[in-house]
């Protein structure tokens, strides 16, 4: 492959770099600082643009909602509802509710992964916390009844990640 006809981005304008904005500092556009490396600190974007913003208050609602989401995730992978049971599995309702109990993990399982790719180092830490607390109490033995609906010589549990 000739890599001498490849061109790189050329470098951003003065103007760019001393007024942050896209347009030379007419408008109101700012560019965000996107770390590609994990790094420690409160200021950071989970999700949408603009959240948890600079607050200290919104950052600790950032680590707790991206905590519980991954133990929602683990629960809905090792929910009943999501196997179902021998009998149920010829009905279309029963099938219907699978799917949809599927897609709604794997549309949880996605949010997890997209805030864990903030890069922010407390938000990849309640991530794994999260899926850790959610398989102890959901997929482990170690709350599980030994008369419970599930068979014991499981060996591996079902994956929480939809990837």
């Amino acid at each position: 492959m000739d890599h001498d006809h490849m061109h790189a981005m050329p470098p951003p304008s003065s103007s760019m770099m001393n007024n942050g904005s896209m347009n030379g500092g007419g408008g109101s556009h700012k560019m965000m600082l996107m770390h590609m490396t994990f790094f420690w600190g409160k200021n950071t974007e989970v999700l949408f643009s603009g959240w948890p913003g600079t607050s200290s208050g919104m950052y600790a609602l950032c680590i707790i909602f991206v905590f519980f989401l991954a133990v929602l995730t683990e629960w809905l992978a090792h929910s009943s509802l999501l196997r179902g049971t021998s009998g149920d599995s010829a009905n279309a309702a029963s099938g219907l509710v699978q799917t949809a109990v599927y897609t709604l993990r794997t549309g949880l399982s996605y949010l997890v992964m997209l805030a864990v790719m903030s890069f922010n180092a407390g938000v990849f830490i309640a991530a794994l916390a999260g899926h850790a607390i959610g398989f102890m109490l959901f997929g482990s033995r170690t709350f599980r009844n030994p008369s419970g609906d599930r068979e014991t010589k499981d060996l591996l549990p079902a994956s929480g990640c939809a990837c």
